[in-house]
């Protein structure tokens, strides 16, 4: 038989090969956060129309540790993508985040690698900026305050995001811990710190969960109508959201997948059935409707996907080859 013209697999070797390297740093400053939701917008629905590759995330677990997820993804005309990313809680005792991720980039037409980057940024402002995506889709138009629950990580980059999509009067921030909240707060003008959740929350339009709490941290009476509910807390059952005010409502999920088991699926939607909700993709589609009364209350649950990393990779990328693809080798 005889072979192409080439050498014979044995002979050949892959030899030197360049890969771009981008620092958390340089993750950052070449991000903008206005794109990044726009990008999972147009992520979202893509997604829906199943031409983004998710497979399910394996998990390593590390007893009384922490755990590894694998997170790939992959779309037509993209290099495909995966996200490492590792939960250890102790992890701030040593002053370090609790969430901590590599990204790679390989080729699609080669499966070279052709940047490895650093993901703890991109994994903490895409989760926050896909629920700043559905504040903008689902919160009502007249919308004038927000309540974040959590001044951690995910409570800062709300409160940063937040502004993009509404003119909010007034962004009230409750913690855990008071003083981390004032912290957090006197970084933004329009921000105040609150002791009171349930006041905080009865008076608000839009109500943002953001503690890693594993016990729901509002009440179901206590969200008024009109208003819109997002949790991205990440824990085991029952987590941060109230089931309850899940059943009694309209419910949104980045994917189907939201429904199985951890550590592919949400805790607080164990037991339900995946039809009750709708997701960002077939809303943003036009198959499935968004907000259709102002006294509607709408909730968003946040699992976090892997199409999130793609969509955030891809701009980093995309903007360092712009700029001559010179960025910070070191992590």
């Amino acid at each position: 038989m005889e072979r192409p013209h080439r050498r014979s697999a044995a002979e050949i070797v892959k030899g030197e090969q360049s890969v771009l390297t981008i620092s958390e740093a340089d993750v950052e400053r070449l991000l903008d956060p206005q794109n990044l939701i726009d990008g999972l917008a147009e992520g979202f629905q893509a997604l829906g129309r199943g031409e983004i590759q998710t497979p399910d995330r394996p998990e390593i677990a590390v007893p009384g540790k922490g755990f590894m997820l694998s997170m790939p993804a992959w779309q037509a005309g993209g290099p495909m993508m995966v996200k490492m990313v590792c939960v250890f809680e102790g992890n701030l005792d040593l002053d370090l985040p609790n969430h901590l991720a590599l990204i790679t980039l390989f080729d699609a037409d080669t499966g070279m690698p052709v940047c490895v980057m650093d993901g703890t940024y991109i994994t903490a402002i895409r989760t926050a900026a896909a629920a700043v995506l559905s504040v903008r889709e689902l919160a009502r138009q007249d919308a004038k305050v927000a309540t974040i629950i959590g001044a951690g990580v995910q409570g800062r980059q709300h409160l940063h995001l937040l502004p993009l999509v509404r003119d909010f009067d007034e962004i009230q921030i409750c913690s855990l811990y008071p003083e981390d909240a004032e912290n957090l707060a006197a970084t933004v003008p329009n921000a105040r710190a609150v002791r009171d959740v349930e006041s905080a929350v009865r008076r608000s339009d839009v109500v943002c969960l953001c503690s890693h709490a594993y016990q729901p941290v509002i009440e179901t009476d206590w969200v008024r109508p009109g208003t819109h509910v997002s949790s991205v807390g990440y824990t085991p059952w029952p987590g941060e959201l109230p089931q309850d005010l899940i059943r009694r409502n309209t419910l949104f999920v980045e994917d189907e997948a939201a429904f199985r088991p951890q550590p592919v699926g949400c805790a607080e939607l164990d037991g339900l059935d995946p039809s009750i909700a709708i997701t960002l993709g077939d809303m943003l589609n036009g198959a499935a409707p968004g907000r259709t009364s102002s006294g509607q209350i709408t909730v968003y649950k946040a699992m976090g996907i892997a199409m999130e990393d793609l969509v955030a990779a891809k701009l980093v990328y995309r903007r360092a080859l712009d700029q001559g693809g010179q960025a910070n080798a070191r992590f």
